[in-house]
């Protein structure tokens, strides 16, 4: 099994101590291998680095934990480096849900103006990252979790030659979701999704050996006349049924923007504050743990307990352990899928070894779906470019391409406040 030493930065974050009990869980793949915690709070560095050395010692793995404000330091002679941060935390996530709110837009964490906007705070925060990593270990991976991974990556990949995958879950589980909503069993479905991350489509959905969507046509129209699904099932239900492709759930955004708007408004409070609520237990939970002789995470009072950035740690045993794997990527196309340009970061499974990430190839987007999904790719172009290097008008010409933002004032507007409001994160550039 592979020695590696893995930069984890947000190794302070909410999500740490899951992560490192999710790595601890495989552990046998990474036995011998170093592990540095990245983050700007010690204290919370401390307990996730104590959670990380007492279930490696009472799982019997050989795993060393050292933590380190210094990134710079802490990424030298790295193999892999895992980038799963929020730069201005959820304060910062609070404003890029409720400011586009105030202009009758949706205000989201990875979808339109909010999203657009933790795209810029994160790429100007990667920009040092992989500076960093040129200069201490230019051949690491960077193994990306940092939101929106698609914008991000984009960034990434289009301007620098970093070695780079982005992961998400979403293509695992959101068939699977849906299959249960209906009442069918997630284990007999055999799904394959393509397109962009929060913006992917089967392309092939077969349950227990034939194709699904006879079985979902059959309870939409039922639901029709009875509705026993609540809002959100339903809504996934009717996408399906119309599209004949099972979406992503982000989907929910595009297809019922007016319903989804009006409830977001009439909601007191965005889940950037019902997170903050939840945030000081997280911590107390976390502390209470590390001063366990055995910690044990309880998934209701943690980020993922046991099961935080699992895809991500799948990935790299692929990669290191030379694995011969298939696992949802986010990588450049390269003629995987043929509605989209060669540089575009598109989801799509990928073969997985010590070689690299191949992004293989399933036929071209559903037609149903390909203008909506073609348009955020646009934008997402726009974007990363805008994050990368551009400047207020770029960042305008970003929001205004953007399905959920749509008018040039609404884009002005909302860019000119987020702006203000994010000024701390934000380059000069952006705000020129």
């Amino acid at each position: 099994m592979a020695r590696i030493k893995l930069a984890y930065i947000g190794g302070g974050s909410t999500r740490a101590p899951g992560t490192m009990a999710s790595l601890i869980e495989q552990g046998e793949n990474f036995q011998g291998s170093e592990v540095v915690l990245i983050d700007l709070d010690e204290e919370r560095l401390g307990v996730a680095r104590t959670i990380a050395e007492k279930l490696a010692h009472h799982k019997g793995i050989d795993l060393t934990v050292t933590t380190t404000t210094d990134r710079r330091s802490g990424l030298h002679d790295c193999d892999a480096v895992l980038s799963s941060f929020r730069p201005g935390g959820f304060e910062a996530r609070y404003l890029d849900e409720s400011i586009p709110l105030k202009h009758g837009v949706i205000g989201q964490e990875t979808q339109g103006p909010g999203g657009f906007f933790m795209a810029l705070r994160s790429v100007h925060v990667l920009r040092g990252v992989i500076a960093d990593m040129e200069a201490v270990c230019p051949d690491a991976w960077l193994v990306n979790y940092t939101n929106p991974i698609n914008l991000v990556s984009q960034a990434i990949t289009r301007h620098t030659d970093v070695k780079m995958v982005s992961l998400c879950e979403g293509p695992l589980l959101y068939p699977a979701e849906l299959a249960e909503v209906i009442g069918l069993d997630p284990a007999k479905l055999d799904s394959a999704a393509i397109g962009l991350n929060h913006a992917s489509w089967t392309v092939r959905q077969r349950y227990d050996g034939a194709d699904i969507m006879p079985l979902i046509d059959e309870r939409y129209e039922r639901e029709l006349t009875h509705r026993t699904l609540d809002d959100p099932g339903f809504r996934l239900l009717e996408i399906a049924a119309i599209t004949q492709s099972m979406p992503s759930e982000y989907m929910r955004y595009y297809y019922y923007r007016d319903e989804v708007l009006a409830e977001l408004r009439a909601k007191p409070t965005t889940r950037a504050q019902d997170i903050m609520a939840m945030a000081p237990d997280y911590w107390t939970h976390y502390r209470e743990q590390a001063a366990r002789d055995v910690p044990k995470l309880d998934p209701n009072r943690s980020r993922g307990g046991i099961h935080e950035l699992e895809l991500a740690l799948d990935v790299m045993d692929a990669i290191f352990n030379d694995k011969k794997e298939i696992w949802p990527v986010n990588v450049p196309n390269n003629g995987a899928i043929p509605d989209f340009p060669d540089d575009q970061v598109v989801e799509v499974p990928g073969y997985v070894d010590e070689t690299g990430i191949v992004p293989l190839a399933y036929g071209p987007l559903p037609q149903a779906v390909a203008g909506l999904t073609k348009a955020l790719g646009e934008y997402q172009s726009l974007a990363a470019d805008a994050a990368w290097c551009g400047t207020r008008r770029e960042g305008i010409q970003a929001l205004a391409a953007n399905p959920l933002v749509a008018t040039l004032p609404k884009a002005i507007a909302i860019y000119d406040e987020l702006a203000a409001a994010h000024r701390a994160y934000l380059p000069e550039r952006l705000l020129r």
